[in-house]
């Protein structure tokens, strides 16, 4: 992966919206599942006709952007390493409101990772971000207006991959799936004190960097289920009592979750693999008595999180292969390359509307349609920066990350 020299964050804006996306709090936008209601966000992009703005940021990083009450949050590492940084703008113009810093050093990362991987996420009154500096790991939590009020040091960090996680905040609560290699576990802290509530250890394996979803039970009730190696878990989201559990069991080396996964009515769709091409996708029923429906050992991602529209998944996996799979079985209905993907692709794709947006490492966007008849591109565009985060959409608008600004 060649340096990243600067970033820059892109926003498109869709001419003649009439319903508008809701924010984007956290990662993979409202509950992870990347999907947007909004159909008329744009599907083609030029400067010349509905670019809203563009503006390099200090830095570098493969932090996703998050958007809530139209303000823009952003994680990023100065490029000698010594410093990391959360930065505000302004939505709507990209104007830079404010910038905080915490000081750190270099450290190891992967080809593919950076020293500010994390997304942020925010419960619509405070900023929450993961910073790693290098040797550990801390919770760090802002205002809107950039005043800090709380840092929950979480402790060391090991991989030889570098951190990525991201936290997910919920319920007036902060998660953070805090999983390394030899130790995991899944923690929870009060959004406004800052006090751990609880903290469930998990089988640690490899490093994984998945973030956790909600879902609604009985009683009017909901959980929080988080996936990793070790299996996928629904936890009592205030005492962090084990509500139900399935053990993922692996042929051979046991695979990491980078991918987070998706929730498909009662059955939980995770993603997980690693860099020598294993890979293995499972759809597992939630709940007491939790059993896996079906797995897939190949042609699915390792990185990219899947989508789902209707009785059906998409996803695109990492060598840039778009895919189609049935929801009950697994069933690969079509795959297909598109043209503009002749680079891999880390970027996890967005659900707008009936069509799917993906882009390639090197910036290349296809837009085709969320359907099982078969492969239909809609748009190809090119941002001309490699591109490693997923976009948010929120107002109307498509925010991208990139490494460079042309």
């Amino acid at each position: 992966m060649r340096c990243f020299r600067y970033l820059a964050l892109i926003a498109l804006l869709a001419v003649g919206t009439t319903t508008l996306a809701a924010d984007w709090p956290r990662f993979r936008g409202p509950n992870g599942s990347g999907i947007v209601d909004d159909p008329s966000i744009p599907l083609t992009w030029s400067e010349k006709s509905n670019l809203a703005w563009k503006v390099a940021l200090p830095g570098s990083g493969n932090s996703s952007p998050i958007v809530v009450k139209d303000k823009l949050f952003i994680q990023s590492s100065t490029k000698d390493g010594t410093q990391r940084m959360l930065l505000c703008l302004n939505a709507n113009t990209g104007v830079i409101e404010w910038s905080k810093t915490n000081k750190a050093h270099k450290a190891h990362a992967h080809a593919k990772n950076s020293l500010a991987s994390s997304t942020p996420a925010s419960d619509g009154d405070r900023v929450y971000t993961i910073v790693w500096d290098g040797s550990d790991v801390s919770l760090v939590t802002y205002d809107f207006d950039g005043k800090e009020l709380w840092t929950a040091v979480l402790g060391g960090y090991v991989s030889q991959h570098g951190p990525g996680m991201s936290p997910v905040a919920f319920g007036g609560n902060v998660y953070v799936n805090y999983d390394q290699d030899g130790a995991a576990q899944f923690i929870c802290y009060d959004g406004k004190t800052g006090k751990k509530k609880w903290a469930a250890e998990r089988k640690a394996f490899r490093a994984c960097y998945s973030s956790p979803l909600i879902r609604d039970i009985d009683g009017g009730k909901k959980e929080i289920i988080n996936a990793s190696t070790a299996g996928i878990t629904g936890y009592d989201p205030e005492s962090g009592t084990v509500n139900w559990n399935w053990e993922w069991k692996f042929d051979g080396m046991a695979l990491r979750t980078v991918g987070s996964p998706i929730l498909a009515g009662d059955t939980v769709v995770a993603v997980s693999g690693d860099g020598g091409g294993s890979r293995c996708t499972v759809a597992v029923t939630a709940g007491v008595g939790s059993h896996m429906l079906w797995e897939k050992k190949k042609e699915t991602p390792y990185v990219p999180g899947p989508l789902l529209k209707g009785e059906h998944l998409y996803f695109i996996t990492d060598d840039g292969y778009a895919t189609c799979a049935e929801l009950k079985t697994g069933k690969i209905i079509w795959r297909l390359r598109p043209r503009a993907f002749t680079k891999g692709v880390s970027s996890s794709p967005i659900l707008l509307g009936d069509n799917i947006l993906g882009i390639s490492e090197d910036g290349k966007a296809a837009v085709f349609k969320a359907t099982p008849l078969g492969f239909d591109e809609v748009a190809e565009n090119a941002f001309g920066e490699a591109v490693f985060s997923t976009p948010a959409v929120a107002n109307g608008r498509l925010y991208v990350r990139g490494a460079e600004h042309l």
